[in-house]
């Protein structure tokens, strides 16, 4: 018996269920557009820090945390990772202040 790799969709009858198909295209579409930007920006302060560019890495960061906040909120991510995250990239951020 060979299967698929993706899982077959099956056909809604309801009408409600055609427009819920639809609404979550659409959801889905811009959950993934918001992820990606998350993780775009992130790995713009991480690579800043490694380069050692104390104020592009400042700069990012400020930047980042508004993104990061606007993502949590949407519950793409857990308002805890957010934070998590957030804790992680100021503490780089601010060692490479120091390390200056």
């Amino acid at each position: 018996m060979a299967t698929s790799s993706k899982a077959k969709k099956k056909t809604v009858r309801l009408a409600s269920g055609r427009k819920r198909a639809r609404q979550d295209v659409k959801l889905n579409a811009q959950n993934t557009s918001l992820r990606s930007h998350f993780r775009t920006v992130v790995k713009n302060v991480q690579k800043a820090v490694v380069a050692g560019d104390k104020t592009k890495a400042t700069d990012t960061f400020k930047s980042a945390q508004s993104v990061i906040d606007s993502v949590a909120d949407k519950g793409i991510f857990h308002k805890n990772k957010a934070a998590r995250l957030k804790s992680r990239l100021a503490a780089k951020v601010k060692a490479l202040a120091l390390a200056a």
